[in-house]
């Protein structure tokens, strides 16, 4: 399953690459959000936590912080950030800001993108890294 989870991962950060090519960054913000929630959810799997079905996994990771590896254990809270941040853009980069009849292309920018996207990189990259690690032993 945490495989699947990171497949899955892999193939959001590809459609979001393509979506900042054509300047579509809501959808690069929303791909991102869900390429963060699918690794850290295989994170979880990987060391025996079944992940919640929420889409916000960071307390998750640091009420069981002492299962991962220690070079792990030095991102959770970085990791928790990340999923914070990007829980709060998943509903406005689908739908914009109703309150305030804001499109999603009105809120968010390249700017924006650059950094879920960079994010949704780095939290892959470790969790990719976990499961090659753990998938050995």
């Amino acid at each position: 399953m945490a495989r699947s989870y990171l497949s899955q991962a892999e193939i959001r950060i590809r459609m979001a690459e393509i979506a900042f090519e054509r300047q579509n960054y809501p959808y690069v913000v929303r791909q991102s959000q869900e390429a963060v929630e699918l690794s850290l959810k295989a994170a979880l799997r990987l060391v025996g936590i079944e992940p919640p079905r929420w889409h916000d996994v960071g307390p998750i990771l640091r009420r069981f912080r002492e299962r991962f590896p220690e070079w792990f254990k030095n991102h959770i809270e970085e990791f928790a950030f990340i999923s914070r941040q990007l829980r709060r853009e998943r509903e406005p980069s689908m739908y914009g800001d109703k309150e305030l009849g804001i499109s999603p292309n009105e809120l968010y920018t390249r700017y924006d993108a650059q950094i879920a996207l960079s994010w949704a990189r780095q939290v892959y990259e470790l969790c990719r890294r976990l499961y090659d690690e753990l998938s050995r032993d």
